[in-house]
């Protein structure tokens, strides 16, 4: 018996030992849009003391494609092990509503939510489009014609537009993209009349003079944008503003343990000064939930979403 009791022991101290020593070699996120982006830069900058924070370093590698679905898709079929982590986005929210994919948020074991972002319509610099107004206006007259470009149909910059859109009774020609970097290159160079972006992802353009926000889609102006409109003080009211979001997550059978550790290192990135800052900088928009917020976050927005891609006529029934 007592030689059992001590099989038993040490079996149990050595996988205690295997867990505490966790991680042993750097860690992967899965980042399921293309480089440079808002998605990818926030990634990145989170990442970047992870050593000081988890021991390891977390490595960025993009996998892009299907509005999103490649990249998140090749994390949850990751090895459970800890060592993959998946960037999930606001297309996981609307996937399964659509019909896109059978993707739900429910297929990971949710680790953090990091970010909210406000959508925003943005033009090159000198544009003849220099407001909301003048924007449906040429809609109107030209049905059609006025082409915005966004990172696929259902996100939330496109979601945005469309319902201003149905709202004003007027017809864009919407192109999606591969990410916020291939739309913003699009408005720079001519292809598209305007870009429909996360508001953050402007910023820098913004500054430099070379695009000009028209509006945004909140409730609120945004504190780093004060001269930006809301859709609502421009007489463009319509529904509640939707909000993209950003998190992390692991695949399902990750071990709590691990999921564990991971939730405390990430953590503590996120609550790292330099990060902080640099969110700040670039017009960011931090927002933290635990797993169970997390959980009960996007399992709310997926009741929001609904009525408002029938209302565009993307839900699938």
């Amino acid at each position: 018996m007592k030689k059992v009791k001590s099989l038993l022991l040490a079996v149990s101290l050595s996988v205690t030992s295997a867990f505490a020593a966790f991680p042993e070699k750097d860690i992967t996120l899965i980042v399921p849009w293309s480089a440079g982006g808002g998605t990818d830069t926030i990634a990145r900058a989170l990442v970047k003391n992870a050593k000081k924070h988890i021991g390891v370093n977390v490595n960025v590698i993009n996998k892009t494609g299907g509005q999103g679905v490649v990249g998140m898709s090749a994390a949850k079929r990751a090895r459970p092990d800890g060592y993959s982590v998946g960037m999930i986005t606001f297309g996981l929210s609307t996937y399964k509503l659509m019909g896109l994919s059978g993707l739900n948020y429910k297929d990971f074991k949710l680790l953090q939510l990091l970010n909210q972002s406000t959508p925003a319509l943005s033009v090159k610099d000198g544009s003849k489009l220099t407001s909301i107004a003048e924007v449906i206006k040429e809609a109107k007259a030209n049905p059609g014609k006025v082409t915005i470009g966004h990172t696929g149909a259902g996100v939330a910059w496109h979601l945005s537009a469309a319902a201003l859109g149905l709202k004003q009774g007027v017809e864009f020609n919407f192109i999606p993209f591969d990410g916020g970097a291939p739309t913003r290159a699009a408005l720079l160079g001519g292809h598209i009349d305007l870009a429909a972006t996360g508001i953050d992802e402007m910023k820098q353009l913004k500054e430099a003079g070379q695009v000009k926000i028209i509006a945004t889609d909140a409730s609120t102006r945004h504190p780093l944008f004060p001269n930006v409109p809301t859709l609502e003080e421009e007489g463009y009211s319509k529904s509640a503003p939707i909000l993209d979001w950003r998190g992390l997550a692991l695949p399902k059978n990750v071990p709590a343990d691990r999921a564990e550790v991971l939730a405390a290192g990430f953590k503590k990135m996120f609550d790292d000064p330099e990060f902080v800052e640099f969110t700040k900088k670039v017009g960011l928009n931090l927002v933290y939930e635990d797993a169970k917020g997390f959980d009960k976050f996007l399992g709310d927005m997926e009741n929001i979403l609904k009525p408002t891609l029938d209302a565009v006529g993307l839900l699938k029934k």
